[in-house]
């Protein structure tokens, strides 16, 4: 008996889990910001976990006011360490490593197939997303509000070959017990966050990303090129 009820919450617990797999991020998931080519703050933002630049060198660290660097450094608006490719051994190959794995999430992500297609010809306002795979050929906005409906271990892939724009004061709301770390976003453009704006999601970017004044993130920002915050909050998941 207790055999058959062993086997059967083992079952349960092998379908329940809806979505495609999740995106592997290696160690660039050991970053909540990860950029190229640099990172900025309008102070004074406020970021929960690690952040990095490679291959740029600390000085594109700007507007953290960070203390002197050994194999990394601290900064008040920083709940975590920085890095950058050049502080001391082992940060540079640590760093380029996690710069491949981001490259590598990249590339994953963008491979899926099989999904839903240009779901509303990129205007997804109002939009109740369950797990799944959507892919857009162009851009995508959300002037108000999107929200994810699934459990916490759910996921959702999201390919957008334009650029992600978010509008001021909007939001992106979880329900059922969805989580940020199981929601990805590959885009191809640049990605706006908009003023006063909450997302939610891990974003995979090729180019630039901005937070504007009083946005929020719950997730990461993994990108190619360079983010800015200005005044922003931004918190990696658990």
């Amino acid at each position: 008996m207790q055999f058959i009820l062993a086997f059967t919450l083992l079952a349960v617990d092998c379908v329940s889990a809806l979505g495609p797999a999740a995106v592997n991020l290696r160690t660039a998931g050991n970053y909540a910001i990860l950029a190229k080519t640099g990172i900025s703050t309008v102070p004074k933002s406020v970021i929960t976990g690690n952040i990095a630049v490679s291959p740029a060198a600390g000085a594109f660290l700007t507007g953290f006011a960070s203390t002197p660097p050994t194999t990394s450094s601290t900064s008040t608006q920083v709940v975590g360490q920085l890095f950058a490719a050049d502080y001391k051994s082992p940060t540079p190959s640590v760093l380029t490593q996690a710069v491949l794995d981001l490259g590598t999430a990249i590339v994953d992500a963008n491979g899926r197939t099989n999904g839903t297609l240009n779901l509303g010809a990129g205007n997804i306002d109002g939009r109740v997303l369950s797990p799944g795979l959507f892919k857009w050929t162009s851009g995508v906005n959300i002037p108000t509000v999107l929200v994810f409906s699934g459990s916490a271990r759910d996921t959702w892939i999201l390919q957008v070959a334009g650029t992600l724009n978010l509008g001021s004061a909007s939001e992106v709301l979880l329900i059922g017990g969805a989580v940020a770390k199981n929601i990805f976003w590959v885009v191809g453009g640049d990605i706006s966050i908009g003023a006063g704006a909450a997302f939610s999601g891990i974003l995979l970017g090729s180019t630039a990303a901005t937070l504007k004044t009083g946005a929020t993130l719950n997730g990461r920002i993994l990108v190619q090129t360079a983010v800015a915050l200005q005044k922003a909050t931004v918190t990696q998941p658990r």
